[in-house]
């Protein structure tokens, strides 16, 4: 007697943890760069250099990257930039069954915020959190037959698995080249620049995916035209491109997340000679995950009329998709120039950043609340202030529907700001429209229990003798053809030929006769 096994690749949680800290420290003016007199703007960037784990811990490396606008009303050229970074070395517990995984490690830039110390110095504080899961892919070995001898009786259950057929993290680099039009002074140097992804989409096919988008860049920049010192441009840049991925085709379910891990333009001369052209490079980082739904049938249960056959189980623990779904919505709101800043003359550019305050799950709803952070720069009326900037939050409410979600599911939300445009009403107040996506990703955390091996002895035969030979039996509350058969050592077949059944459904009440087969045997 010998089982037939299957393995189904599995995939869950195994373990996951957050750490929050706070960078600060303080920056001096380059000897090369002018006086500060009022901070425009900041940005900033985490770069993760190193991920080790030891002893139940990782060790996490990296920095955060800032470029700081700032005026300065004593030279000839008002804007002017300080870029540098601040150097963190992090310690994040984990469970010791996870210490030698690979992790996942992902950040989020919660708070950035400069000030002026004096005309030569200025502050650099962050709030960045990182957050970091482990996901352990297995096989599990289970029967989904028997072969033997041919009164050996076995029924099998259907279950629905999420298959992981890919899993993996990739690269892809995008370069190309951008042009100044005709209107536009030559870059003397750039001072800031914002690079974003728009309107990413993901197309599975056999052993590989496309992919295609748009690069959204906005450049400032100080130009050599001495009646406009201060510049900017912006301009999308389409790009495409195939990824090999072993194992995926066009009927599975992507779950396909990017990030763009490196930023660099670099300027160059045209063909005329003149710094009107720019090289641009950006790395994505992807993380990949294709996963397919299949319905495998198991063994559920085996028995022999004329063996003692006992089912070796175990439980098998894993993650089912629930539901991926990609919500969008718009939102609008305005935002006024405090009074205390210069008045509009003119937008130069507007980025934001969606931060999820609470996500409440009730039954097949979960409620999502947050903001986003908007930061226009803009051109003011004000001489002395020739470029400035307005933050404002815009909050937002939304239910996203996930049919099937249990109150132990585990579930990830991805926003996306896919568009942010903006208008001027008037010298003091700006529109904003936004359009979010809520990327929902839901699994159920199931428990199924799995036969594994068969254990086969000798029958009982004065068990057996003991009992009569035709037994007349009615049908109780909970029983099924299966159950009776395996309890009197005959078969489904068996009970449905003498009582002239043409279904195995059976009733409460039902009379039937049973006929010991093992007697075959004795």
């Amino acid at each position: 007697m010998e089982l037939i096994k299957k393995n189904i690749h599995m995939n869950k949680l195994k373990c996951k943890s957050t750490l929050q800290l706070t960078l600060d420290d303080d920056f001096n003016v380059p000897d090369v760069k002018p006086d500060i007199d009022k901070i425009i703007k900041e940005q900033g960037e985490i770069k993760i250099t190193d991920i080790k784990a030891m002893n139940g811990k990782l060790l996490v490396k990296g920095a955060l990257g800032f470029n700081v606008l700032y005026l300065s009303n004593g030279d000839s050229r008002p804007v002017h930039n300080i870029a540098g970074e601040i150097p963190f070395d992090e310690v994040i517990n984990m469970e010791l069954t996870c210490a030698d995984d690979d992790p996942i490690v992902k950040w989020e830039l919660e708070d950035l915020s400069t000030g002026m110390i004096n005309s030569r110095k200025l502050s650099v504080k962050s709030i960045v959190q990182l957050n970091v899961a482990v996901e352990e892919l297995y096989d599990e070995e289970t029967a989904v037959m028997v072969e033997g001898p041919e009164d050996v009786q076995y029924i099998n259950k259907k279950i629905e698995i999420t298959d992981v057929s890919a899993n993996k993290r990739d690269t892809f680099r995008i370069k190309d080249e951008i042009l100044l039009p005709a209107n536009k002074g030559n870059i003397s140097a750039l001072l800031y620049h914002d690079i974003q992804l728009n309107n990413l989409e993901v197309r599975l096919l056999e052993d590989r995916f496309n992919i295609k988008g748009e690069l959204s860049v906005f450049l400032l920049y100080t130009s050599e035209d001495e009646e406009n010192p201060i510049e900017y441009y912006e301009t999308e840049i389409p790009f495409g491109g195939t990824i090999e991925c072993s194992g995926c085709n066009e009927d599975m379910i992507d779950d396909i997340t990017f990030r763009i891990s490196n930023r660099n333009l670099e300027i160059k001369t045209d063909d005329d000679g003149e710094e009107r052209a720019l090289d641009i490079e950006v790395i994505l980082d992807m993380d990949i995950k294709v996963y397919a739904i299949e319905e495998p049938e198991i063994l559920c249960d085996v028995y022999s009329p004329s063996k003692e056959i006992t089912p070796v189980v175990k439980n098998a623990v894993y993650e089912n998709l629930v539901i991926k779904n990609n919500s969008k919505y718009r939102i609008a709101d305005r935002i006024r120039v405090p009074e205390n800043q210069p008045r509009i003359l003119q937008i130069c550019h507007a980025n934001g950043v969606i931060k999820i305050d609470e996500i409440i799950p009730e039954g097949n709803q979960m409620q999502v609340e947050g903001i986003i952070d908007a930061d226009i720069l803009y051109i003011s009326e004000d001489d002395k202030i020739p470029l400035n900037s307005v933050k404002g939050a815009i909050p937002f409410a939304q239910i996203i529907e996930v049919k099937g979600m249990k109150p132990d599911s585990n579930y990830d939300i991805r926003p996306n700001l896919d568009q942010l445009s903006v208008m001027m009403l008037d010298s003091e107040e700006i529109e904003v429209k936004a359009t979010i996506s809520l990327n929902t990703i839901v699994f159920d955390n199931i428990t199924e229990e799995i036969i594994t091996d068969i254990e086969v002895a000798d029958i009982d035969l004065e068990k057996l003798q003991a009992m009569p030979g035709i037994i007349g039996y009615v049908v109780k509350q909970g029983d099924s053809l299966w159950n009776i058969a395996k309890k009197y050592y005959t078969t489904v077949d068996g009970i449905m030929n003498i009582n002239d059944m043409e279904s195995d459904r059976i009733q409460p009440g039902d009379k039937l006769i049973i006929m010991k087969k093992v007697d075959a045997v004795l």
